[in-house]
């Protein structure tokens, strides 16, 4: 993920994020809060959470995956453990119908058919949002399509003046900060500058 810093005032102004990173911050709003207790102990459950929410809710359907539903983030009813996942990436369970899908292999030909004989071409992505795209994600967890009218006009937003006061760091996103993520934004409007920036929260 590639951090837009402003060195002046030392905050993220907004970060370039990938499928990867969305579908994980996306993912958060799935977790059961007795669960994110488990994972950071005892706090209040404001911050950036709220923003997250809105995000999903405003996201035009051309950028949610042909076999997502937003209700699914918005309204989950079936979700995993983060623990039973140890330390790989939060993602969205797949929606589950009761009975698992067979699906088999021709051992001809090599493709996937599931139980009716019915040719399965290629499984569905995994995760939330389409990869073809960029995203923006700002300090407070807002997270938009990218363009450069919206870089723009958040730059703009934010009052820079001097181009010469930005910097692009690039940072890598783990367990511990995907940790950390989800503390801040229980807590913070300011999460990427609070994890990134300051490390406040690990």
């Amino acid at each position: 993920m590639k951090l837009l810093i402003d060195i002046k005032a030392n905050r993220v102004l907004f970060a370039e994020a990938d499928k990867n990173v969305v579908d994980f911050l996306f993912s958060l709003l799935a977790l059961p809060v007795a669960t994110i207790v488990q994972m950071l102990g005892k706090g209040s459950i404001s911050g950036s959470f709220g923003n997250l929410y809105g995000s999903v809710e405003n996201l035009d359907h051309t950028y949610v995956l042909p076999h997502m539903e937003k209700g699914r983030i918005l309204n989950p009813t079936v979700m995993a453990s983060p623990a039973s996942t140890s330390r790989s990436s939060l993602l969205l369970p797949m929606p589950s119908s009761g009975q698992p899908e067979s699906l088999f292999r021709c051992a001809s030909y090599g493709w996937l058919i599931d139980a009716s004989g019915y040719n399965v071409q290629k499984a569905p992505s995994q995760g939330f949002v389409q990869g073809v795209v960029t995203y923006t994600v700002k300090d407070d967890l807002t997270v938009t399509p990218m363009s450069t009218i919206s870089t723009i006009t958040m730059l703009n937003a934010a009052g820079v003046s001097n181009f010469g006061d930005l910097q692009e760091m690039t940072v890598l996103l783990g367990y511990a900060e995907g940790l950390a993520i989800v503390k801040a934004s229980l807590q913070s409007k300011t999460v990427l500058t609070d994890v990134f920036l300051k490390r406040t929260y690990y």
